[in-house]
């Protein structure tokens, strides 16, 4: 029940290991003068997806090399194809894509057409043509139309220094600085540097739509991502999120190509939220950006989104009502002033007590307010994960202030993609972009 509300939906991949993946060489001179034929291996492919949809998954492991039978025996891979298709509907269509040819074998790329999304398959074959690897992700990304690729240049970076530092991604605009930088700041969970969710990377899409327009941009992957084992303590947001973002903005002041000056910190959800804690421990940080930051406490949200999720299908289950209350329980834990009494190591909602503690009666406009700093604050209409209740919480506490910036989307989801229908997990697993509006309301405000 937790995993079928959970916020973001997981993605099924799964990779096999064997010699000839590691280039191993043939074991001897027949099967290296052997010569795999490309109809043959497309019907082979085609004739395994066809076992897989009739559910033979016995008869659709003869062709596994005895290491892939190990590792992926009928059993396992029925799970993991029943699961693919509970997560994205029946399989509609497949296409080759390219292939590969490598030492002793040959790589094929699938597209693999759901019903509720698409996702890439590489099948690796060797030389006798039996199947030696399997690997399901998401699409290929592929630009934006607002994205002008000769129009900047990416380096690998590094945010911290030592055995913690974090590998990060500077996305810089061609041409003589000094520019303005946009460092991008997570929402909830071990995200990526792209904060890829299935097939959708909108981290990269504004880095190369900010960079397009003459503003660099850096971001890099989370901390719970990169170092998970850090986090089986007590912990805070602060570690979680906030420090790292400050320890950015300190490393871009001595990077030649950026106005040091001209520094901007974006949050998207989570980040958002910490926007103006971030702001607060550096006040020379030059403006402020909030996509879809929650005013509400995480727990509101937790219980609103579920109970959507839950309510999407028209009805809800007695199975989803016991689930409901259940959370509901652990939510009041949550929200009791007896928590300051809780064992530091209780997890509450899967997060320890000291995560909570730190948050309570934080309410991101009111510190906001106290801030020099402009701020930007843009909103999906369609977002609901966080809603225009959120965005209203921002418009209330900060009424008075001068330099802020108010905008909302009618079609925009939580990603700030756009959509006709009802918002849903299922629509994140859809190939989609950050709207231009946003990239051009963003470049436009930073470059005032």
């Amino acid at each position: 029940m937790a995993q079928q509300y959970a916020l973001v939906a997981a993605i099924v991949v799964f990779t096999v290991s064997s010699p000839l993946l590691a280039g191993a060489r043939p074991q001897s001179a027949r099967l290296t003068n052997r010569i795999m034929g490309a109809v043959t291996l497309e019907s082979q492919m085609y004739g395994f997806f066809e076992l897989l949809q009739q559910a033979k998954f016995t008869e659709a492991t003869k062709d596994f090399t005895p290491a892939m039978k190990t590792a992926l025996p009928a059993s396992q891979l029925q799970t993991v194809w029943q699961g693919l298709i509970q997560e994205f509907g029946t399989l509609k269509s497949t296409q080759i894509l390219r292939t590969e040819t490598g030492p002793g074998n040959r790589v094929v790329s699938v597209k693999l057409e759901f019903q509720k999304g698409n996702q890439n398959l590489r099948m690796v074959f060797d030389r006798q043509q039996q199947i030696a690897g399997l690997a399901v992700a998401p699409p290929d990304y592929q630009a934006p139309a607002y994205v002008r690729p000769t129009s900047f240049l990416e380096r690998e970076m590094q945010i911290g220094t030592g055995k913690s530092a974090l590998p990060a991604t500077f996305t810089l605009p061609v041409g003589k600085g000094a520019f303005p930088v946009v460092v991008l700041v997570h929402g909830s969970g071990p995200q990526d540097r792209d904060e890829s969710m299935g097939p959708n990377k909108p981290f990269r899409d504004l880095a190369w739509g900010l960079a397009s327009q003459g503003i660099a941009v850096l971001r890099y992957d989370k901390r719970t991502k990169v170092y998970p084992q850090s986090f089986g303590g007590t912990f805070t947001v602060k570690e979680e999120t906030v420090d790292d973002a400050i320890v950015a903005v300190t490393q871009l002041r001595q990077v030649k190509e950026i106005n040091p000056r001209k520094i901007f910190v974006l949050g998207h959800s989570l980040g958002g939220m910490m926007i103006p804690r971030i702001g607060k421990l550096d006040p020379t940080i030059a403006g402020l950006i909030v996509l879809a930051g929650n005013t509400r406490p995480f727990e509101d949200l937790l219980l609103e989104q579920t109970a959507y999720l839950i309510s999407l299908d028209g009805s809800v289950s007695p199975e989803e009502t016991a689930y409901l209350e259940a959370l509901k329980r652990s939510v009041a834990k949550v929200r009791s002033p007896q928590l300051s009494q809780a064992k530091p190591a209780e997890l509450l909602l899967g997060i320890p007590a000291s995560y909570w503690l730190d948050l309570q009666g934080y309410y991101p406009p009111a510190v906001a307010k106290t801030l020099k700093q402009p701020l930007l604050i843009l909103q999906g209409e369609r977002d609901y994960q966080v809603t225009l209740a959120d965005f209203q919480g921002w418009k209330t506490g900060l009424s008075g202030k001068q330099n802020v910036t108010f905008k909302t989307y009618t079609k925009l989801n939580h990603l700030f993609m756009p959509g006709e229908v009802k918002s849903n997990p299922e629509e994140y697993q859809v190939p989609g972009h950050v709207a231009k509006a946003v990239i051009d309301d963003i470049a436009a405000w930073i470059k005032s």
